[in-house]
């Protein structure tokens, strides 16, 4: 991120902006603009996938009637009703053929390819994927949209948006409120995004703290 301040050019780096964000506790309801908010967006959708797949879906939930139905499934955390947006990240429930086929096709229509270009990968690509059970594959889809989470978690930071990453709630009942099930997809992790209430947080002020080098790495030269 660059901040310009007296027309100096100032970098402000991406550990930087990780260190000014914590797992906000407490938010004070304040919006968003639609412009950071597409940023954090754009963040999740150009992040890595394997194969490039993407095989999930965010759903981004202002609706304050639904945010007051989500927040027992969350066990009643407040960062559910008081967060400007909430993006649900959720996960294909399965692999199918038809799945893989349309985003190959769209990859080789984007790049101007015969849509038969990818064929031998893809079919590599299935014969690993279709013979596992769905659960498998779940696994699998659900470890893909926990990327673009926390690709998004860090484009919040570098826009100064607060962003609490949530698997604190039950998937099943958020899976049938939201309709998941009819569209093949299962709720994976939630996202908060809004700005911290300073003076309700009480986490705001603590330091951060993290594994030491010496136990976190191990380096084999």
């Amino acid at each position: 991120m660059y901040v310009y301040t007296d027309n100096v050019n100032t970098y402000m780096s991406l550990i930087d902006s990780m260190e000014w964000r914590y797992a906000t506790k407490k938010m004070n309801g304040e919006k968003v603009s639609q412009e950071k908010i597409d940023y954090i967006l754009k963040a999740a959708s150009l992040a890595p996938s394997s194969s490039g797949l993407q095989p999930f879906e965010v759903l981004v939930i202002t609706n304050k009637d639904i945010l007051t139905k989500i927040q027992p499934i969350a066990f009643g955390q407040s960062q559910i009703v008081d967060c400007s947006h909430l993006l649900v990240f959720a996960a294909w429930d399965k692999y199918t053929e038809e799945r893989v086929s349309a985003v190959f096709d769209r990859m080789n229509t984007e790049r101007g390819l015969p849509l038969n270009t990818t064929d031998d990968y893809k079919k590599t690509i299935l014969s690993m994927y279709l013979p596992r059970t769905a659960e498998e594959n779940f696994q699998h889809t659900a470890r893909q949209s926990y990327i673009a989470m926390t690709a998004a978690l860090l484009a919040a930071a570098e826009q100064n948006v607060d962003a609490t990453p949530m698997e604190g709630f039950i998937p099943e009942q958020l899976d049938e409120l939201l309709d998941l099930k009819s569209k093949g997809l299962r709720s994976t992790v939630l996202l908060t995004l809004g700005y911290r209430d300073t003076e309700k947080d009480w986490l705001v002020n603590m330091k951060k703290v993290r594994a030491p080098k010496e136990e976190f790495f191990t380096f084999l030269n």
